[in-house]
């Protein structure tokens, strides 16, 4: 499972339904939700 910050509980948590994606530069992020509030989530790095 791949961490990520959450800005509404302020920690990292694992993200819940994780995709990996791509950005138009080219770089690869994932992007998921917070599994204790729902937030979305989203981290630049492959």
């Amino acid at each position: 499972m791949t961490q990520g910050y959450c800005v509404k509980c302020k920690a990292k948590q694992e993200m819940k339904d994780a995709k990996a994606v791509t950005l138009k530069n080219g770089r690869k992020a994932t992007k998921g939700e917070c599994p204790k509030c729902g937030t979305k989530m989203f981290r630049i790095g492959g």
